[in-house]
């Protein structure tokens, strides 16, 4: 009996729990069995890298699964050019072409959908309530409310929603837009004297999706006509999906009947991803741009980078740098990938200045500039002092003499003394090599 691949991978998801792996091997696309040997083509080299390291791990797991000892074979194969379209195949183009231009009246980008959405522990909860969402709008979860941070997924996430839905029913009257796309529209039709044409645009719709819904708070009169446009939607069967960088209760001046309104459905707090799922980011951006990138350069990067909004910038500008020195192939290797990260590094390290640094260890621990480059022994300031010591000395560059300069001391023995014992304690100390990680994050500075 042939394996049932898909039967395996919610097995496999369900048992191990590491949704990197799963959203990784989704993607693999199986080309060739015998029964006994599997064979799937991989959208990149990085793809393939990763998942032959894992191989051992789902190979047994399919044992598990099956009772039989099967083997996995994971590779890169260049696309073939297309051929003609023949003449009967023009429907499907025009519907293809049809679906594209419903898609983007409907403010939706075909790109994002749940195919290439890495899931890890930081998400994968939102992941599955969405999933539910498409699976039935309007009845599951609704309205959906995601919030979280910049770039964290929140507008991929509820637009793979819709673009889920949309596949299943082009006639779904769908719509995504910002609150303040919502809130221009509204002022528009005020000065047109014609509110009934933004009742008609927003009411009659299946599923609306609005982005960084915070913004209608304090707006008195946007918030009363999104209060009826939403209860309205609902009450016809339709699905509400918000996305906000805070949950409702936390959002200033928003009114408490919308609160209660958003408060009803599910609200899923989304958060930064973790190193494993900007690797996996970084390898499905690869997958879609036909760049073959080694994973232990995708790890390299995830590492320094932590905005996954930047994930793309960064492997667009390495590409971009193989190419001009002359690659004749779309491949990132690990040399060049160290090479220019150290170069961002040093950007970064100009672009920051010793008063940024005293400024932001000063209010991380909660003390005054002055008492950092003052005098007193106070344990509390002598810390802050001796980090502000490391982070000029090891991680900015700075020499012994100018960090001196900078915090007032006598002389660089004392900066010797301080950067020592900030890196000792470091190495020693779990909990504070993350007060040390924090404070360089924040400055955009990796140590």
């Amino acid at each position: 009996m042939l394996l049932d691949w898909n039967s395996f991978l919610t097995h496999y998801q369900a048992l191990n729990g590491n949704s990197v792996i799963f959203s990784i091997l989704k993607q693999a696309k199986l080309v060739e069995n015998d029964g006994s040997r599997y064979v799937f083509q991989c959208g990149n080299l990085g793809m393939k890298q990763y998942l032959d390291g894992k191989r051992p791990e789902i190979e047994e797991s399919l044992y598990q699964f099956t009772k039989k000892r099967l083997t996995l074979v994971f590779e890169v194969k260049e696309k073939k050019q297309k051929n003609k379209i023949a003449d009967n195949h023009l429907p499907i183009l025009e519907f293809q072409t049809d679906r594209e231009a419903l898609a983007k009246k409907a403010g939706l980008q075909t790109r994002f959908t749940f195919d290439n959405f890495a899931v890890s522990p930081s998400n994968h909860i939102a992941h599955a309530a969405a999933q539910s969402v498409a699976k039935s709008p309007g009845h599951t979860y609704n309205p959906l409310f995601i919030y979280g941070d910049v770039g964290v997924g929140k507008t991929h996430l509820s637009q793979a929603v819709a673009n889920r839905i949309f596949e299943g029913n082009m006639n779904k009257k769908i719509l995504y837009c910002s609150s303040e796309q919502f809130t221009n529209d509204l002022v528009e039709c005020i000065r047109e004297k014609n509110t009934q044409r933004l009742r008609k645009k927003y009411r009659s719709l299946d599923i609306l999706l609005i982005d960084d819904v915070q913004f209608i708070a304090g707006k008195n009169y946007v918030q009363e006509e999104f209060y009826h446009t939403f209860n309205t939607i609902v009450q016809n069967g339709g699905q509400v999906i918000l996305t906000s960088d805070r949950p409702p209760k936390e959002i200033k001046e928003l009114e408490s009947r919308l609160s209660s309104r958003f408060s009803g459905g599910l609200i899923i707090d989304m958060q930064k991803p973790d190193y494993e799922l900007r690797t996996a980011i970084l390898l499905i951006k690869a997958r879609e741009r036909n760049i073959d990138i080694d994973t232990a350069a995708a790890g390299k990067i995830a590492e320094k980078v932590k905005d996954s909004r930047e994930l793309e910038g960064a492997l667009l500008k390495l590409l971009t740098l193989s190419l001009s020195s002359g690659a004749q192939s779309n491949h990132i290797s690990m040399e060049s990938t160290v090479d220019e990260l150290k170069r961002r590094d040093d950007r970064i390290r100009k672009k920051i200045s010793p008063v940024d640094v005293i400024k932001t260890v000063s209010a991380y621990y909660g003390l005054k500039p002055s008492q950092i480059k003052g005098d007193s022994r106070k344990s509390d300031f002598v810390r802050g002092r001796q980090v502000v010591m490391y982070l000029l000395r090891e991680v900015m560059r700075l020499k012994l003499d100018e960090v001196a300069f900078i915090l007032n001391r006598r002389d660089h023995t004392t900066v010797i003394h301080g950067s020592g014992k900030i890196n000792s304690l470091r190495l020693r100390d779990p909990l504070f090599r993350d007060e040390i990680n924090n404070i360089t994050e924040s400055l955009g500075l990796s140590t």
